[in-house]
């Protein structure tokens, strides 16, 4: 019951966050990218402080602090300024990298190691990646998909990390402090930038930006975040390739990214690369599937 919790915590988180990036382009056009990460994690952290206000001050230590700077706070900074530079859908398919860099940095830091077929998923899930890179256009350049590497790659060794932060904690409490000091690391970059952000010209990137700190923050981090609580950082890692798929499907469809055959293949690698790194394989034999047959079906 614990484990398909978390599972059904981590999907919905997944697939929030593929709404996201687009969430992301279309409050840049009111925000600039350091001032999005601010005040998306300044809007957020309040309510999951409310939420989670009886177990603020136990959630209240070094270690949260610092995981949040570098891994929401720094992350998000390198990520948005990465989506200013390339596609919708590429920022999104290249988030398909963490779960093998979440597996290098728990594998690397002793907290865990993944199977054989694990690591073919997640080779799999790469190698869509690639493929979908591969299709170029909609503005995609490599100097932005680098960028939304780099915070790929800081992300991935927050979840490596997260469950021991997690541990004995609240996950709205954690979050919220976490979210606290995203906003406070990323101030000083925002007001280096260019002064304090405009008035906006229209009300869609209000609306967006609305939309992304309370939707697309909030929700999914929280859910995450619980759902960590209950499975490994592997698992987790693996589940977040649900953001690229849908990240990239709002890209074709809402941004009108270029798609075509090499995508279409990537992004069915990455649904194998799924199903091949979350599945217990050692665990499923020939009799065992029978025996499930049978109870399913009352077969004689």
């Amino acid at each position: 019951m614990k484990q398909r919790n978390a599972t059904i915590s981590l999907v919905i988180a997944g697939t929030i966050w593929g709404s996201s990036v687009a969430l992301s382009k279309l409050s840049l056009g009111w925000l600039d990218s350091n001032w999005l990460t601010v005040l998306r994690f300044g809007a957020a952290a309040p309510v999951l402080a409310l939420i989670g206000r009886r177990h603020l001050r136990r959630a209240f230590n070094v270690r949260v602090l610092v995981a949040g700077a570098a891994g929401y706070g720094i992350t998000m900074l390198l990520q948005n300024a990465g989506i200013e530079h390339t596609s919708v859908s590429h920022a999104a398919i290249i988030v398909g990298a963490v779960p093998v860099i979440v597996a290098l940095v728990s594998a690397g830091l002793g907290f865990g190691r993944a199977s054989r077929v694990a690591w073919i998923g997640y080779g799999v899930a790469l190698l869509g990646i690639v493929f979908v890179a591969k299709g170029g256009g909609g503005g995609a350049s490599s100097n932005g998909d680098v960028l939304v590497f780099a915070s790929v790659v800081m992300s991935a060794a927050l979840i490596a990390v997260q469950p021991r932060l997690l541990k004995d904690q609240d996950a709205a409490a954690v979050t919220a402090v976490q979210f606290g000091a995203a906003s406070l690391v990323a101030l000083p970059v925002a007001l280096a930038s260019g002064g304090l952000p405009q008035a906006p010209a229209t009300a869609g990137p209000v609306i967006a930006f609305v939309a992304l700190a309370l939707l697309g923050t909030v929700v999914p981090f929280w859910l995450f975040a619980h759902g960590q609580k209950g499975t490994s950082a592997e698992f987790a890692g693996a589940m977040v390739n649900i953001e690229p798929l849908v990240g990239a499907m709002v890209g074709w469809v809402a941004f009108g990214d270029p798609v075509g055959v090499w995508q279409i293949v990537g992004s069915l690698a990455v649904v194998l690369g799924i199903l091949l790194s979350t599945v217990p394989w050692d665990r499923i034999t020939l009799a065992g599937l029978s025996q499930r047959l049978q109870a399913h079906f009352e077969l004689p």
